[in-house]
């Protein structure tokens, strides 16, 4: 008899539950949609530029230099227009813009900088010793950036519309980005080392593969100096020591969630290998 009301008193509790529960207001949750990419020939001046944006923290690097640290002028903060009516009123300046005027010159002039960086740097902003002459930023349709042309002007049109004006570049046609969509899909593992330091843009800050950079230190010999745990340290946790002369946070912090530890391995072994001097 006890056993029947036990029974009886759970089945009344849980249809209490249930009639409350329905009372209350249901709140619906729905799975984000996914952002499917626009297909070229289909894109919009508007797309294009959330394109450049999405480019410029990414697969671009912009924001490795391009922030508040003072190794190059910070795009995100500064008065853009201000900013590219004065390059291009320098005396200094010497570039293609010179007989452009508007949106028109400064699309040029954002142009020549991504590709051509050293046909005008910014006072203060040159490869020490070079009096400003030469830029120590990499020409970003080459190696290891490597962005294509709708990527480039993707950028300039998103620093166009950062400054408050019409982005004039072209919209790229059916065929043209084909390939950059697939870029931006996730990506399979690195599966060499020279695919992982491409991937991970290393040669953008380090002179590596004869890239030039000198954001941060040359890693010859690096190898030899560290070790393997050392060389680990310092990808993945690279404030934890910092080079002589360089600043801190120059190198992405967020590696050990970006890479593969088969990605992380293979280029901690190219640089176990990289001599102190001599070829690369």
């Amino acid at each position: 008899m006890i056993f029947i009301r036990v029974i009886g008193f759970s089945v009344v509790v849980l249809l209490c539950y249930t009639l409350f529960a329905n009372i209350l207001p249901q709140v619906q949750s729905n799975p984000p949609e996914d952002d499917e990419p626009i297909a070229a020939g289909e894109m919009d001046m508007a797309a294009m530029i959330d394109w450049g944006e999405k480019l410029f923290s990414g697969k671009g690097t912009c924001t490795l230099c391009h922030n508040n640290l003072g190794r190059a002028p910070d795009l995100l903060e500064m008065d853009l227009a201000t900013a590219f009516d004065e390059r291009l009123n320098d005396d200094r300046y010497e570039g293609e813009a010179k007989s452009e005027e508007g949106a028109v010159a400064v699309e040029t002039y954002l142009r020549e900088s991504l590709v051509e960086p050293s046909v005008y740097v910014v006072a203060g902003f040159g490869k020490k010793g070079s009096d400003d002459k030469v830029s120590p930023m990499p020409d970003v349709s080459g190696a290891p950036i490597s962005l294509s042309e709708p990527q480039v002007n993707a950028l300039i049109a998103f620093l166009q519309s950062r400054a408050g004006m019409e982005a004039t570049v072209p919209l790229p046609e059916a065929g043209d980005a084909e390939a950059d969509a697939e870029d931006e899909e996730e990506e399979g593992p690195a599966e060499t080392a020279e695919a992982a330091i491409e991937k991970f843009t290393c040669g953008a800050c380090h002179d590596l593969a004869e890239s030039g950079a000198d954001v941060g230190p040359k890693l010859n010999g690096i190898g030899q100096r560290l070790g393997v745990d050392g060389l680990r340290k310092a990808i993945l946790d690279p404030n934890a020591d910092i080079a002589e002369g360089f600043e801190p946070d120059a190198m992405p912090s967020d590696y050990a969630e970006q890479m593969r530890i088969s990605e992380l391995n293979l280029i901690i072994d190219y640089l176990m290998n990289l001599p102190e001097s001599g070829g690369q």
